[in-house]
C-alpha cells in the first residue's frame, strides 16, 4: 500500500485506529460516523485528531455533558453528601460564621482563633476590628465639642455670676450654693471626657464614680436651695423660730450628707468589685468590643438610683413650694430643672440597656450632658438675661414685687 511498516520494541506494529461516534436515527437505526483517527505514524502532536463538532452526544446536542454529580467547591465552601446518592452526589455549603476554607473540595471549614475574623469570601481570617467610642471618630467629636462648649458656658455663667455679685439678684439666689452649683455643673460636664476614648484602668475606675459624686453634689445644691427658698418665706412671718436657720450651715450640712451617701456606694464599689478594661469578643460578631466592665451592675443602678431619689425629692419640694411669694421663690425654676432632669434619666434606662458597644455609651454621655445643660438653661440663663440686659429689673425692689412708680404714688 506504499506505506512505512516499523516494529516497536514489542515487535508490536505502529497503532492506527479510527474514532467512530454511534448515531441513533430517530428510527432506532445504529450507524456510524468517524469523527477522529489514533495514529501513531504521524508526529507526537498529531497522533490524536478528533472533529469534536462531529460527535453527537446522549444529551442530542453537541455539549460534552459533565462526567461528574455535582461541580466542584471552592474556597469558602465545604462539601456535603446527599443522602441516598453516590459519593461523587454534594452540595456546596457555605462555612458557617467564624469558620473558613482554603481549599477546593474541602470536607470541612475551620474556625478562625478568637481575635480572628474570616473575609468577605470566607477564605483566610483577619484580625477583628476594635470598637470603642474614640476622639477621631465624628460621634466622638461631635460629644467633645459639646461637652467643652457647656462647660465653657457655665463657666461664663460663673464669672458673671461673681463680677456681678453685690446685685441683688445674685444675692437673692444664695452666691455660696450658685457657686457651689456652677463649679459642679462645669465638673460634670467635663468628667463627659473620661467616657471617651480608649479604656483604661484608670478611666474605667474614675469614669462612674467621678460622675456619680459630682453629679449628686449638683443635686444636693438643688435640693439645699429647695430648702433654703421654703426657710426663708416661713422665717418671713410673724413670730416665725425659723430665722435661725438661715445661713450657710443648713445647705452645707445638706450638701455633706447628701454627697456622703454617694461617696459610700462608689468606694464600696472600687474595693470591693473595681471595673476593670476588657475586650468583649462576644457581643458583635467580627468585632471586638473594647469597654469597661462594670464588675457588679447592681452598684452602678444603686448609685443612679440614689442619684434619681434625691433629684425625685428636690422635684416633690420644689413643686410644693412652686406657689410661694415671688420675693424668695425659685421653686418654680427648680421645678421645671428637675423636671427635664428626670425625664431625661427615665428615658436613659430603656435606651441604656437596648444598646450596646460604643452606643452606649454615647447614650449615658447624652445623659449627662443633657441634664447637666437642662438644669444649666433653666436655672441660670433666665438670671443671667436680667443682670446682663434688664438691670432695671436687677433691684431689691423688683425681687421684692415693688415699684417706683408704686412707692412715689404711695
Amino acid at each position: 500500500m506504499g506505506e512505512e511498516m516499523f516494529f516497536d520494541a514489542n515487535g508490536n506494529p505502529p497503532t492506527d485506529f479510527d474514532l467512530l461516534n454511534w448515531h441513533r436515527n430517530s428510527d432506532g437505526v445504529i450507524h456510524f460516523e468517524t469523527v477522529g483517527r489514533y495514529n501513531l505514524r504521524q508526529a507526537k502532536e498529531n497522533e490524536l485528531s478528533i472533529n469534536i463538532t462531529a460527535i453527537r452526544w446522549i444529551t442530542g446536542g453537541s455539549e460534552v455533558p459533565s462526567s461528574v454529580c455535582s461541580e466542584s467547591c471552592s474556597p469558602g465552601f465545604r462539601k456535603a453528601a446527599r443522602k441516598g446518592q453516590p459519593v461523587c452526589c454534594y452540595d456546596c455549603i457555605p462555612c458557617s460564621e467564624g469558620e473558613i476554607s482554603n481549599q477546593t473540595d474541602s470536607i470541612n471549614c475551620f474556625p478562625c482563633a478568637a481575635e480572628m475574623w474570616p473575609n468577605g469570601n470566607k477564605t483566610m481570617c483577619l484580625p477583628k476590628d476594635v470598637e470603642f467610642l474614640s476622639y477621631l471618630e465624628p460621634l466622638g467629636v461631635a460629644l467633645t465639642s459639646t461637652v467643652i462648649f457647656c462647660s465653657f458656658t457655665t463657666l461664663s455663667v460663673l464669672c458673671i455670676f461673681v463680677k456681678y455679685k453685690d446685685t441683688a439678684i445674685v444675692k437673692a439666689n444664695n452666691s455660696d450654693l450658685t457657686y457651689c452649683l456652677l463649679v459642679s455643673l462645669s465638673l460634670s460636664f467635663l468628667c463627659s471626657l473620661l467616657f471617651i476614648g480608649e479604656p483604661k484602668r484608670l478611666t474605667c475606675l474614675l469614669r462612674q464614680t467621678a460622675f456619680g459624686v459630682i453629679f449628686v453634689v449638683c443635686v444636693s445644691c438643688i435640693f439645699a436651695k429647695t430648702l433654703m427658698v421654703i426657710i426663708a418665706f416661713r422665717a418671713t412671718k410673724p413670730g416665725s423660730n425659723m430665722r435661725k436657720w438661715l445661713g450657710p450651715k443648713i445647705p452645707a450640712v445638706v450638701i455633706v450628707l447628701c454627697t456622703c451617701m454617694q461617696i459610700f456606694i462608689c468606694v464600696f464599689w472600687i474595693l470591693h468589685c473595681p471595673p476593670f478594661p476588657e475586650k468583649n469578643l462576644k457581643i458583635k460578631a467580627g468585632v471586638i468590643i473594647f469597654q469597661c466592665n462594670e464588675c457588679l451592675d447592681v452598684l452602678l443602678w444603686a448609685m443612679l438610683g440614689y442619684m434619681g431619689l434625691l433629684a425625685c425629692i428636690s422635684f416633690i419640694v420644689a413643686f410644693l413650694a412652686r406657689n410661694l411669694p415671688d420675693s424668695f421663690n425659685e421653686a418654680k425654676w427648680i421645678t421645671f430643672s428637675m423636671l427635664i432632669f428626670l425625664s431625661v434619666w427615665i428615658s436613659f434606662v430603656p435606651a441604656y440597656l437596648s444598646t450596646q458597644g460604643k452606643f452606649m455609651v454615647a447614650v449615658e454621655l447624652f445623659g449627662i450632658i443633657s441634664s447637666s445643660a437642662g438644669i444649666l438653661s433653666c436655672f441660670f440663663f433666665p438670671k443671667c438675661y436680667i443682670i446682663l440686659f434688664r438691670p432695671d429689673l436687677n433691684t431689691r425692689e423688683s425681687l421684692l414685687g415693688k415699684s417706683t412708680t408704686q412707692k412715689t404714688k404711695t
